[in-house]
């Protein structure tokens, strides 16, 4: 069914999955790189794991609601390339939302060093049930995946700013429906 480009947009639960996921990931970013330099951020990586956990939990729902409910399709005039950078930039985000916390799960579940893990002081979340060798995988993953996810979401950032700003075709009016007007 062809809707106009206006009304091709996200749905709600998408939408809001989205943005999200988005915030949580910049917080655990900025805390995840800067707390060896900025010795402050170390009080929040508490938070930096549980909120890791929410990303977990939100991606699989995002993922799960991605299987019943289509994306929007792209406007007609998009470059074949630009369509297979789009899906490969977006397959990768939801690899690495998967990859990312659980290779944090991984390593603070460490048997010989564990580090407390609690969702936002509310309840304890449990250890995985892991070899040291695995948590040491995880651990030697987690800060690689996260300077890539780094580079992805400056590129997902630079690309909607792109279509809005210098294509003005409504691409990011999908995500933000007020800048359909």
């Amino acid at each position: 069914m062809n809707r106009p480009m206006m009304d091709a947009r996200y749905s709600s639960v998408a939408i809001t999955l989205h943005w999200l996921i988005a915030l949580l990931v910049l917080f655990n970013l900025f805390v995840g790189i800067g707390h060896d330099a900025i010795h402050a951020l170390r009080a929040l990586m508490p938070a930096h794991k549980a909120a890791g956990i929410t990303v977990l939990v939100l991606t699989l729902a995002r993922l799960g609601w991605r299987l019943v409910h289509r994306a929007p399709p792209l406007p007609p005039e998009i470059a074949p390339w630009e369509r297979r950078t789009a899906h490969a930039v977006h397959s990768l985000f939801y690899v690495l939302l998967v990859a990312m916390p659980l290779s944090g799960w991984l390593m603070v579940s460490a048997p010989d060093h564990r580090r407390p893990l609690e969702w936002f002081g509310a309840f304890d979340i449990p250890f995985l049930p892991v070899s040291g060798s695995v948590a040491d995988l995880g651990g030697a993953a987690h800060g690689p995946l996260g300077w890539l996810m780094l580079v992805l979401a400056g590129v997902h950032i630079a690309g909607a700013l792109r279509h809005q700003f210098l294509l003005r075709d409504k691409v990011l009016a999908r995500m933000i429906p007020p800048l359909a007007r």
